[in-house]
């Protein structure tokens, strides 16, 4: 039996797109422009109403906006696609490549690539394309950029006649190029390693996997018959091969996890028999098909494959999958399908091992394409962000606050009224789910740098609506008040650390000439015409990492004879925001306060009050480049909230405490060779990374020994092959048996028993529940990270494994 596995995995999204890589494609418009015209008349129903506060330019304004506009146009090109890429930090360097897509018989014939570069933030370009010999660049492999100003690029070669396929390889940005003849065919884009550039994994057509010590100068084959790879923690590098069989390995579960942690000098089998396996956070991860006639089963690794534990999940069947939302050293977030096509099912968070997982929200919405609204909010400590199916069949949004312990509906916006026949008035958030069908263009933004800024598309009133024409709000603390920013459907991007946003209208069909732009975290803005020729609109650009203070518009136009020509739009701000940010522009802010710090308890969520830096919304000026974030964290006391219910037990309606579920005595699939360990718990445990201290005490309830797996240990081979051990769930159930098997009047008997197992009972409460399983193996679903990702700002990178 098969389970899919899709997996978020955000620490490969550090190889792969946290150099602000951007694809702008051009579609044809001569169709769209014929009906525009015909149902122009049509209205789309709009939801509650709010007014956008609209300050116009004052003269000087425009005047400097004008002198710190640069337009390009480039001229001939006729890409079909634009790659762009930002180079190093703080560089200014922005790599673009323009390729034409190669026909079908692409092994005779190649497409066509130009390559240009600017060193001043792409207010111009300059065409590279020499650099590189005029040679036609991978569409699908695009520009790889690594740490520090490393580059790569891989030539589309044609595989008939050449032994190899060719890289051109940059360590300055691409100020210059070297050609790099490889003694293999790429199967998927060069992968670098964390932190080190000179260090590069790739796998080749032909399933074998190579390593490179010195940035691709030389090339070192690994091994044969690999099916999908990661790096781990250190040089620890993870691979799932076949054993001898390469036909259909991965989809029967006939795969092997290996690890080299000395760059390929020696290997070491982690598990034999995995169907796929990957690596976020610090946990190592993988299915194992331990029966054919069974579902898969995961275990995870918190020590880079030393040891795993099989997780504490409900079983899936055929139709169910598993989803690895979002993780990081401390937790993981993993959603569990409901049988049939039913478009949810339960998350769950993990402890900060990734063995025992509690029930986090129930009708979790995963749409039929394996699309999850889930999204981290980077701007707050703690808060996540993502949309339910009711039983009313509506999908209705939800945040936390604190990790996935407890979920709220979003409060109303604040300028926004709902109509007097809604009951239930609350704002709604598009998600990934929306903009796969073309809702709306973005996904939420936030920033780790613009503390407590978020904007989204969203509707208000009952429920999430796709009829009903998606507005922007925006939330300046992290998620607890909303307010109505822009009307329609916008394109946004955040600058300077939060001081400035900026907006350009999504324009289905028309073309675009202007741009908005708010310096009070979208209370306000002020528009600006960046060009007297309007454009059919490609994308918004800007450096990663909302330091810069210029943003580039993208898109394209006809020119003289017919053919459209990319074009590109760089509006410097910084001219117009000329003056630096003093003490006097911030204040400080108590994040997740609710009563204006009234309370002693105001503020704290998982165990710690924070108060930031921030700049105060009237400050018209610039946090610059050298802005960091500032705050200052005092620890609280512990609270019912800073914990979950512990495995087996599930909070009570009424109460909001942790009983024990019926089912805790049955077998759950917790034991690998009949291996148990015994959980000792009160039914509580604090949430992963929270730092409360003192306060509610959990541990002074009376403690429960759950026995997860409900096997019985092996007998005593001191007692000979025929004796056997039964084994009782409780320490009074033991004594019981001793009481009845000794009799009453075994007096000194008791007494050794009762203190044997008083000295028992304090050993277990000192003890972490330990869960030991090796000679366990890994492999990869479907080719680990072999999909496009895409980074940063609420968005994730969907991995499927199957």
């Amino acid at each position: 039996m098969i389970w899919r596995l899709v997996v978020l995995t955000p620490l490969i999204l550090l190889l792969r797109c946290a150099d602000g890589s951007t694809t702008f494609r051009r579609t044809h418009r001569h169709a769209s422009r014929s009906r525009r015209d015909v149902g122009s008349s049509s209205k789309v129903p709009r939801g509650p109403p709010f007014s956008s506060c609209l300050v116009p330019l004052t003269p000087e304004e425009h005047r400097v906006l004008d002198r710190s506009t640069h337009e390009t146009g480039f001229h001939g090109d006729d890409g079909s696609y634009v790659i762009l890429t930002w180079v190093g930090d703080e560089t200014g360097v922005v790599l673009v490549l323009s390729t034409i897509s190669a026909p079908i018989d692409s092994f005779l014939s190649g497409g066509s690539s130009r390559l240009y570069r600017s060193t001043d933030y792409g207010k111009s370009f300059h065409d590279i394309s020499q650099r590189i010999n005029h040679t036609f660049i991978k569409e699908e492999f695009g520009v790889s950029v690594g740490p520090g100003s490393s580059v790569i690029l891989t030539a589309d070669t044609p595989v008939v006649d050449h032994p190899g396929g060719i890289i051109f390889t940059s360590t300055d940005a691409g100020a210059t190029f070297k050609f790099i003849q490889l003694p293999f065919h790429l199967a998927e884009p060069i992968t670098y390693h964390f932190l080190n550039p000179d260090y590069l994994v790739a796998l080749s057509i032909d399933g074998s996997l190579w390593l490179s010590l010195d940035f691709g100068a030389k090339w070192t084959k690994v091994h044969d018959g690999v099916h999908s790879f990661s790096w781990g923690g250190g040089v620890n590098l993870f691979f799932s091969c076949s054993k001898v069989d390469t036909v259909e390995a991965d989809e029967r579960g006939d795969l092997r996890l290996k690890r080299t942690n000395n760059l390929g000098k020696t290997f070491t089998t982690i598990h034999e028999d995995i169907y796929s396996f990957g690596y976020i956070g610090t946990f190592l991860f993988f299915s194992v098909m331990e029966d054919p006639r069974s579902p898969r089963v995961m275990y995870f690794s918190s020590d880079q494959g030393d040891t795993f534990s099989k997780a504490l999940l409900p079983s899936a069947s055929t139709e169910q999958f598993y989803s690895i939302l979002d993780g990081d050293e401390d937790m993981l977030f993993m959603h569990v399908d409901l049988p049939g096509d039913t478009y949810f099912g339960t998350m769950y968070t993990s402890d900060d091992r990734g063995i025992l997982f509690s029930k986090s929200l129930e009708r979790h919405l995963f749409d039929g394409q394996r699309k999850s609204d889930f999204t981290n909010v980077t701007s707050l400590r703690g808060v996540y962000l993502t949309n339910k199916l009711d039983r009313d069949g509506r999908i209705r949004s939800v945040i936390s606050f604190n990790r996935g312990g407890t979920w709220h509906q979003l409060s109303k916006p604040d300028n926004v009224d709902c109509a007097v026949d809604v009951k239930h008035c609350h704002l709604h958030v598009h998600g990934e789910h929306s903009r796969n069908n073309q809702v709306v263009p973005m996904l939420p933004l936030t920033e780790p740098s613009a503390v407590g800024l978020v904007l989204a598309h969203g509707s208000v009133g009952d429920a999430l609506s796709s009829t009903q024409h998606p507005d922007v709000f925006v939330s300046s603390d992290g998620g607890y008040t909303w307010r109505g920013t822009l009307r329609g459907p916008h394109h946004y991007s955040i600058l300077d650390s939060g001081g400035l946003i900026v907006a350009v209208e999504a324009q289905r069909e028309g073309q675009v000439k202007t741009i908005k732009f708010s310096t009070d975290e979208g209370q306000c803005w002020k528009s600006y015409n960046f060009t007297e020729q309007p454009f059919f609109f490609a994308g918004l650009s800007s450096e990663p990492g909302t330091k810069a203070m210029n943003v580039s518009v993208w898109g394209f136009r006809p020119e003289d004879d017919g053919q459209p020509m990319w074009v590109a739009v760089t509006i410097d701000f910084q001219s117009l925001i000329t003056r630096e940010c003093g003490e006097q522009d911030y204040d400080e802010w108590l994040a997740h306060s609710t009563n204006g710090g009234t309370s002693e308890d105001d503020g704290c969520v998982l165990g710690v009050k924070e108060t930031y830096r921030r700049l105060k919304k009237r400050s018209v000026c610039r946090n610059g480049r050298g802005y960091t974030v500032v705050k200052k964290r005092s620890s609280c006391p512990c609270t019912r909230e800073d914990f979950l219910c512990d495995y087996g037990y599930h909070r009570h309606v009424n109460t909001s405490e942790c009983v024990r579920e019926s089912s805790v005595n049955k077998t759950l699939e917790a034991c690998l060779e009949g291996e148990e360990d015994e959980l000792l718990t009160a039914g509580y445990r604090k949430v992963p990374s929270d730092q409360c201290e003192g306060g509610f005490s959990p541990q002074l309830a009376v403690q429960t020994v759950i026995h997860p797996c409900g096997v019985k240990p092996s007998p005593d081979p001191a007692a000979g092959s025929d004796s056997a051990v039964t084994h009782f769930d409780t320490p009074r159930e033991r004594l019981v048996l001793i009481l009845v098997c000794a009799g009453a009047g075994v007096i000194v008997l008791i007494a050794v028993v009762s203190s044997v197992l008083a000295v028992r009972k304090v050993m277990h409460r000192n003890r972490i529940p330990a869960y030991r399983f090796s000679n366990l193996q890994l492999q990869d679903d479907h080719h680990s990270c072999a999909a496009e990702h895409e980074s940063g700002n609420g968005t994730a990178c969907l991995m499927t494994l199957s």
